[in-house]
């Protein structure tokens, strides 16, 4: 099966070709990364314009690199949601031109959903597992009993993971994308700062990681007033040995709660290498998977993927009316299944 995926959620504009959920043929990615830098964010208006500048020539290019002809495709998959709904839209309106043009079925995939199945690219998805999401939008804790069936079981109560790491880099300075520029530092540095670590103390599996946010905003504030001098390097090691640590503990402590011995570490956050050390020292009872840096950011191989194995557990089509959403669960898209 030759799977079309489309995905433009946020500032990405992808396509990619995959042959029976594991062959990328293709994935092409235009990043809009430079564009947004100078504003420090993503600006969503700005965003869904550039999208509309490049998606045909995306779409063109990943025909040509995966030596394919429309034709030949077998299914359509496109992000739905969530997501920049303007971002969402020129995908969403690009991959239902297609399926119009060439007669194909398509079906809408939840962007979670392509994250955690990016994972099955490369390695084989055993169940049950505990899926650890961890993007700039999204901190999640899910179980999953087979393929498709999601249950939430943890979750952020204010910031998400990866929008804390872009606060935090921009409090010392350090460029849009915040992430990838703090575990590198965080590398060269040393856990001396001693900042909080938020397990909380209601028996749940939910994060909250704006007062270690906080914390490291008062410590930068406090040392400025008094004309001192933060180690850059030492503070970023200690806000990512903050966050890992309660990353695998809480995930590692729910695996052991549920039985479970098979772990899924997906989303943006998930090529940090502070996370993936954490996880090699202190899991290693447990099968975990973490995709290839390449898969881990926003990409249509993942929603190809995840549409691959979606039509087989759930075998159902959308059809035209297909819409974009803004918002939307997991549990929501996927209920029951």
């Amino acid at each position: 099966m030759l799977v079309l995926g489309v995905e433009s959620s946020c500032d990405e504009t992808s396509v990619s070709i995959v042959r029976d959920g594991k062959e990328v043929l293709s994935n092409v990615i235009n990043s809009q990364i430079k564009i947004h830098e100078k504003f420090g964010g993503v600006v969503p208006e700005v965003a869904s314009r550039h999208h509309v500048y490049q998606v045909s020539m995306v779409f063109e290019e990943a025909f040509k690199v995966a030596n394919v002809k429309p034709e030949d495709i077998d299914l359509v998959a496109v992000t739905e949601g969530p997501g920049l709904i303007g971002s969402l839209l020129v995908g969403l309106n690009a991959a239902k031109t297609f399926a119009m043009m060439y007669n194909k079925p398509i079906i809408g995939v939840h962007h979670l959903a392509g994250h955690i199945y990016a994972n099955a690219i490369e390695h084989e998805m055993k169940f049950p597992c505990i899926a650890l999401l961890v993007s700039g939008g999204n901190t999640e804790l899910v179980y999953m009993k087979k393929h498709f069936s999601f249950e939430i079981l943890g979750e952020t109560l204010d910031d998400a993971v990866g929008e804390a790491y872009d606060k935090v880099a921009r409090v010392v300075g350090l460029p849009y994308p915040g992430g990838p520029h703090v575990d590198r530092l965080a590398h060269l540095g040393k856990d001396t700062y001693k900042l909080p670590r938020v397990y909380l103390d209601d028996g749940s599996y939910n994060f909250s990681f704006s007062g270690l946010k906080s914390a490291v905003i008062n410590l930068k504030h406090n040392a400025d007033q008094r004309n001192e001098t933060i180690d850059v390097n030492d503070l970023c090691a200690s806000f990512q040995a903050s966050v890992t640590e309660v990353l695998v503990r809480k995930t590692i402590a729910l695996c052991k709660e549920k039985n479970v011995k098979n772990i899924i570490v997906a989303g943006g956050v998930s090529a940090n290498k502070g996370l993936k050390e954490r996880f090699l020292d202190e899991a290693c009872e447990f099968n975990v998977c973490i995709p290839s840096i390449k898969y881990c950011t926003d990409n249509a191989a993942m929603i190809a993927v995840a549409g691959y194995y979606q039509i087989k557990e759930i075998p159902h089509y959308d059809d035209l009316s297909l819409n974009a959403i803004a918002s939307i669960e997991l549990e929501d898209k996927y209920p029951n299944n």
